[in-house]
């Protein structure tokens, strides 16, 4: 397996290895996982990919997550992004699903919203626009390492609060169901989460964190804007372009990611999948508090 450098501090393609290899291979496994630890965002180019395929691979890594009420693949371990409707024609710009695919544009990492958070997204090209819709990626273990030293220590000691409403209400109102509210109350994670394989800090945060605790609203949504700004700053970032065939992988514990806009005629379909992580994964050293912040 060959590991090419996409950005200096995080990102590689991996070239000689297939997810198939992996399912099948404990060899090839450790050799990703360990690409994965180190670089942070995987990527694999031509794949053969299938929805059987990119399980077993998903499988290797730790525990799929069952896709969530209120989102297209719902009670499989798949979630499908998709602007196709049922007629096979690309739904209008105002349609739900395009409305889902615009508060995916927006600077997150996948599932804190949820009591298990993920280790991993595995996400594949299916069906891509002619023009825009790539994934954009920054490195929370850069964007740690940037700051002051005080910064950095206050910070190992904070928690933030993440809700699944918030960011969908910064795209439009009611666009996250009231089943969605119900099965998903705010949680709070630890703002700097440290992988136990290298020791690396990285700031955990996303479009979903709304509030830090012990801090009145106006302050900690405050801390979360600069925070996120200093992250995602020009420069910083890999930008990848989808081919037909790709299947990129990145590390929720160390990662921001978003979508770029893409014409609202041209049609995608990219499956992903999840998986949760675990004590070993370096996610619950610390209890967070039981008291909630105010949104």
């Amino acid at each position: 397996m060959e590991v090419i450098p996409l950005r200096e501090g995080f990102g590689a393609e991996l070239r000689g290895v297939t997810l198939s290899d992996v399912a099948a291979s404990d060899t090839a496994y450790a050799a990703v996982r360990a690409a994965f630890e180190e670089h942070s965002v995987l990527v694999f180019r031509g794949q053969e990919v299938t929805d059987d395929i990119q399980l077993a691979f998903s499988r290797r890594f730790g525990p799929p997550e069952t896709t969530k009420v209120g989102s297209m693949g719902t009670g499989s371990h798949f979630v499908i992004l998709s602007t196709f409707g049922p007629d096979g024609k690309v739904v209008p710009s105002d349609h739900r699903q395009q409305l889902r695919a615009k508060a995916n544009q927006l600077w997150h990492t996948d599932s804190s919203f949820k009591r298990v958070p993920a280790l991993t997204s595995i996400l594949s090209a299916r069906i891509i626009p002619e023009h825009g819709g790539e994934t954009e990626f920054v490195s929370m273990r850069l964007a740690f390492e940037r700051l002051d030293k005080d910064t950095a220590k206050r910070l190992e000691n904070s928690f933030a609060w993440h809700s699944y409403a918030h960011s969908r209400s910064k795209v439009a109102a009611g666009l996250a169901t009231t089943e969605e509210v119900d099965a998903l109350p705010p949680v709070c994670w630890r703002m700097v989460w440290r992988n136990p394989v290298n020791g690396r800090g990285a700031l955990y945060l996303a479009s979903h964190a709304y509030g830090v605790e012990g801090m009145d609203a106006d302050t900690g949504k405050a801390l979360i804007e600069q925070l996120t700004d200093a992250a995602t700053a020009p420069g910083v970032s890999y930008l990848h372009q989808w081919k037909q065939g790709d299947v990129v992988m990145w590390d929720n514990r160390a990662t921001m990611h978003r979508g770029r806009p893409w014409p609202a005629h041209e049609g995608r379909l990219m499956i992903r999948t999840t998986i949760s992580a675990t004590d070993a994964d370096g996610v619950a050293s610390v209890s967070p508090p039981t008291s909630q912040a105010a949104e």
